[in-house]
């Protein structure tokens, strides 16, 4: 061990017998610890906000859409084809998409209407792992009735459970004698599936392709659009241009989730850089105690350093006594932080103690998601602060003449 470190060492833990400096040095390293640990729960519940949010979203609606310039796809088979040659796709499948009403013995409820294709929405779609009762692929039988599949809020508002009987009115319909009549059709409930998201699960219901031309009078095998899959949803961007290349010769709009949803994505970047930047100030405050430790202790200490400096030692090795000692307090500081922080980000995402109301958040916990650059870049900063407010007391150390030091000794 190099003597500056050992004298550094030698000095921190002789501050328990100056007890005000001592004071001062445990509030220094609390500061870091809570600012570090306050910084670790934080973006790690930003960072699980985000993702959770994501891959809901991303559940209930595909990574890229495909839709029509025209008002509907006809050759959606051969569209689906020419898309599956792109690399980067994983899954495709047609989809029809209207609002309706949709009405009980109870209420009446407008609805977000998709008709899917059962045989192909698990490669795009995470419906089948949403499901707390029924099939998707009942929405196929052949009964007196068709199938619909309704989300768990708007089960619960309007008392429906599986089995249970709803009528759907199109807003397209017919003009008669009688003047304009509006398609209505009956519809067994096939079962209900539960996002987390209360804005799907309030307003959204899944029917079959074939029923829901019926019900809003889509002649011929006409489609909204496609929905896409693909394997990576950060290169989602360089997948949707090479698959415009390869459906340029039909009349179609392509879009994927990145520009659907922007706002969302960069309001939740720009909320987690500004948590980082107010709580690192914790650390700030943390570091200013380290200042006004080393500032006192060379203080204390003129005595000691100007023996140092008549025995051989010169300015850079002081400097870099009183440097090793706050960068000691910074170090603990942060240590301490990351076993504050990391031990209870994991009980929170394990026990999800903190429940939040699903009618006013997208989410109804608080999730948490830890990730190793964000680890690093809060150890790193709240590292450099400490080490940054070393610099200024170990300088005035160092500039100490042993002379004017020792004269009156």
């Amino acid at each position: 061990m190099r003597f500056e470190a050992f004298i550094a060492l030698r000095y921190l833990f002789a501050l328990r017998k100056q007890s005000f400096i001592s004071v001062i040095s445990l509030f220094a390293v609390c500061g870091v610890a809570l600012g570090v640990g306050a910084l670790i729960v934080v973006i790690g519940v930003m960072n699980g906000f985000s993702t959770d949010l994501r891959d809901k979203i991303l559940g209930v609606n595909a990574h890229i859409l495909v839709t029509s310039l025209r008002g509907g796809i006809k050759d959606s088979d051969i569209l689906a084809d020419e898309a599956k040659k792109v690399p980067g796709v994983i899954g495709v499948t047609p989809f029809i998409y209207s609002e309706v009403m949709l009405s009980t013995r109870t209420g009446v409820k407008g609805v977000v209407l998709r008709g899917i294709d059962p045989s192909t929405s698990d490669t795009v779609l995470s419906l089948s792992k949403d499901m707390i009762s029924g099939d998707v692929r009942r929405l196929g039988d052949n009964d007196d009735f068709p199938r619909i599949i309704i989300g768990s809020e708007l089960a619960k508002r309007l008392g429906l459970i599986e089995g249970s009987e709803v009528n759907l009115l199109s807003p397209s319909g017919r003009s008669g004698a009688a003047g304009f009549t509006p398609r209505i059709r009956r519809f067994i409930v096939a079962g209900v599936f539960r996002t987390g998201m209360f804005e799907y699960d309030s307003s959204l219901g899944y029917v079959s392709l074939p029923e829901a031309r019926k019900l809003l009078g889509f002649k011929g095998d006409v489609v909204s659009g496609l929905e896409i899959s693909v394997d990576d949803v950060y290169n989602v961007e360089a997948i949707s241009d090479a698959l415009r290349e390869k459906v340029a010769t039909f009349t179609v709009y392509v879009r994927h989730w990145q520009e659907m949803n922007a706002n969302l994505f960069a309001a939740l970047e720009l909320e987690k850089t500004a948590m980082f930047i107010i709580l690192a100030m914790i650390v700030l405050v943390g570091s200013f105690s380290i200042v006004t430790t080393l500032v006192m202790l060379v203080i204390q200490k003129t005595k000691d350093i100007a023996v140092l400096m008549s025995i051989g030692a010169d300015a850079k090795s002081i400097r870099n006594i009183f440097m090793l000692q706050g960068t000691f307090i910074g170090l603990a500081g942060t240590l301490i932080g990351f076993l504050i922080g990391v031990p209870l980000s994991l009980l929170l995402k394990k026990y999800q103690f903190i429940k939040l109301p699903s009618n006013v958040y997208p989410v109804d916990y608080l999730p948490v998601r830890l990730e190793t650059f964000d680890m690093v870049a809060i150890g790193v900063a709240a590292f450099l602060l400490c080490f940054l407010a070393t610099i200024y007391p170990a300088r005035r150390a160092a500039a100490l003449s042993p002379s004017e030091a020792l004269r009156y000794e």
